[in-house]
């Protein structure tokens, strides 16, 4: 992918020079630029240059790239969970699952493409170390969303089940990163059929 024009840049605007940064204000200038460059191109000096800051301004925030990576799934854990359980309360545990699922797939997809970019870098050869930390990141989020079910399961079936829904999530999200149907569309249905699936056999307890 070819790196910005200058008047493709023009089209950005830049923030201004500020004595602090945030977190979220870094994630959201990565977000911009890797829109632009794609992920593999974006760089923490890019992402500096762009907030008028120093690396050492950046690296109080973020220790390396990837933190991003963490940060943009992060916002999607809290935007998911955020509709609960308010919004679980007249839905079944399936309902409640696909709800959680969705819901962290439609945040994500704003910025679609670049999503796909990021879990490609994880899953580059030479990122080891990269994968490990997926691995872990994909648990927690998952964690996340039997709690958004509401899912009860104890001891041994609870281990079968987080294994089941493991397999499915990356699935699925897998999936959903290649779906190029409006809204992705189907993704959806794919789900919703998976889901149905652990249903008859009492998966989601």
């Amino acid at each position: 992918m070819s790196q910005a024009t200058p008047q493709q840049s023009a089209l950005v605007p830049s923030l201004i020079e500020t004595d602090s940064i945030s977190a979220d204000t870094i994630l959201n200038a990565a977000l911009t630029l890797g829109d632009i460059n794609g992920w593999e191109r974006l760089t923490l000096t890019q992402i500096a240059r762009y907030l008028k800051v120093s690396l050492a301004d950046i690296h109080q925030h973020v220790k390396q790239k990837d933190d991003l990576v963490d940060a943009w799934f992060d916002r999607a854990d809290a935007h998911m969970l955020s509709r609960f359980p308010q919004q679980g309360v007249s839905l079944n545990r399936t309902q409640r699952l696909n709800l959680a699922m969705q819901s962290w797939l439609d945040f994500l997809a704003r910025h679609h493409k670049l999503t796909a970019d990021m879990l490609l870098y994880k899953l580059e050869p030479g990122h080891i170390h990269l994968q490990a930390a997926g691995v872990l990141r994909i648990s927690r989020t998952v964690q996340w969303f039997r709690e958004a079910a509401d899912l009860k399961a104890t001891h041994m079936a609870r281990i079968g089940q987080e294994i089941a829904l493991s397999s499915l999530f990356a699935t699925i999200f897998l999936h959903w990163l290649k779906d190029s149907t409006k809204h992705q569309a189907r993704t959806r249905e794919r789900l919703q059929q998976a889901l149905t699936q652990g249903k008859r056999i009492r998966l989601w307890t």
